[in-house]
């Protein structure tokens, strides 16, 4: 065993990790386009983005020299009664390219607490104004993170199911189908007095299983809710920033998010940083001579310079015409794969958005812990690829800069695994 895996088993814990059955972490040492390299030499096709976050490629050199030059400007200062221009430009950059009902900018350092500072936006807009409005709807096989706010607006499941008897009530949606439609918008209706809150990851439900659902139908249950006065909240930390072909999965919809929630690949997957999004409507209830009615809410790193740099040179990156042109050609290349394989019979379903592409081993009885999970696991890194199965949902996230011949070579060991798991 490599020196670096002997020192981690000695003293990391790591996430979504069975500490006892798991195999031994891969000592990566260097990161380079959708590149991974080990310890002991390997070259691996990061193609999952290191858990959906990086957009442009690892270890970027227009990133890396942006983190580099604010280092040695100002590396952090508080953010409650300061600013600094990074965070005044990332969140001019932001909402730039946001739908044009999003008005301001609260930070925080990742993807859950940009759900949990939503959720408090919505709660505490219904409290200073004199409402009592504290059910949340959320569709049932949402994931929305792992604080307590986050995970109970999550769907409920193996990994909630220790802290369950302490998560908030929450009403549970299906997702849309023109079969059900009517029926969410009658249930929404009913529920009007009580709700809060409507929270939803757009197009994708994530680590739900890569579900796909359509924008029309989204769009609906969104004009329902505006016209029922149901705040609504997009959290696009995975689909954000280009992963659906469009730059925010919102851009398909005409009636848009009260609130909006990005992380991941805001800083192009380099550093942690969280940023909520919200109307002028939602500010406003917060403003008064009244202190009691400010939004107690903040982080030690709130804004950190550093990482709102990084944001910005992904930003930068993020607009250029080659990037757009990127993600078209993976769009591209995965609609035709899904040509190419949606009728094999160990398949269930083939779904695409973007350049997310996910399949589904046919199975009698389907879980995130079944063993298929990794069996694959393993088979596709023996190939030197990285896919992190969601138990028998396969999928490929790759990040922008992948080339077509990596993609090709993933798409062929996919259809060898088809023949042999």
């Amino acid at each position: 065993m490599k020196d670096l895996v002997r020192r981690d088993l000695q003293h990391i814990w790591h996430p979504y990790t069975q500490m006892k059955t798991a195999a031994p972490p891969i000592p990566v040492v260097k990161g380079e386009g959708a590149y991974l390299y080990t310890e002991d030499g390997r070259k691996l096709i990061d193609a999952v983005s290191s858990w959906w976050v990086n957009i442009h490629g690892h270890s970027h050199p227009y990133i890396a020299q942006k983190a580099f030059e604010q280092l040695q400007q100002l590396e952090h200062v508080i953010f409650a009664g300061f600013t600094h221009p990074q965070a005044v430009t990332l969140a001019e950059n932001l909402l730039s390219i946001l739908p044009a009902n999003q008005n301001k900018v609260f930070y925080s350092d990742n993807g859950s607490t940009a759900v949990e500072v939503a959720i408090k936006m919505c709660l505490q807009y219904w409290f200073n104004k004199g409402h009592k409005r504290q059910r949340i709807l959320a569709f049932k096989d949402a994931y929305h993170g792992d604080t307590f706010g986050a995970m109970a607006v999550s769907g409920r499941s193996a990994w909630t199911a220790p802290f369950d008897a302490l998560l908030f009530d929450v009403e549970f949606l299906d997702l849309p189908t023109k079969e059900n439609i009517g029926a969410l918008k009658s249930q929404i209706s009913t529920l009007k007095s009580h709700l809060a809150c409507f929270i939803f990851e757009p197009l994708i439900l994530g680590s739900g299983g890569m579900l796909m659902y359509d924008a029309d139908l989204l769009d609906d249950l969104l004009q329902h809710c505006h016209k029922e006065e149901v705040l609504t909240i997009a959290d696009e930390v995975m689909t954000g920033f280009g992963r659906t072909g469009k730059l925010f999965a919102t851009d398909y919809l005409n009636h848009k998010a009260n609130i909006m929630c990005f992380s991941k690949g805001l800083t192009g997957g380099t550093m942690a940083l969280g940023i909520t999004t919200c109307t002028a409507q939602i500010y406003e209830a917060f403003l008064s001579d009244d202190k009691l009615k400010t939004l107690f809410h903040g982080h030690s790193f709130t804004a950190n310079p550093v990482a709102c740099a990084v944001a910005n040179a992904s930003f930068d990156l993020l607009i250029q015409p080659q990037t757009m042109a990127n993600i078209q050609r993976i769009q591209q290349k995965h609609q035709d794969f899904k040509t190419r394989i949606q009728n094999h019979p160990k398949l269930k379903e083939v779904r695409q958005t973007g350049t997310i592409i996910a399949m589904e081993w046919r199975m009698e009885t389907t879980s995130y812990f079944s063993d298929i999970r990794d069996r694959l696991y393993n088979y596709f890194l023996a190939q030197n690829i990285i896919l992190r199965p969601l138990g028998n949902i396969l999928y490929i996230l790759p990040p922008y800069c992948i080339s077509n011949e990596d993609l090709d070579y993933v798409y062929a060991k996919i259809e060898e695994a088809l023949e042999v798991i």
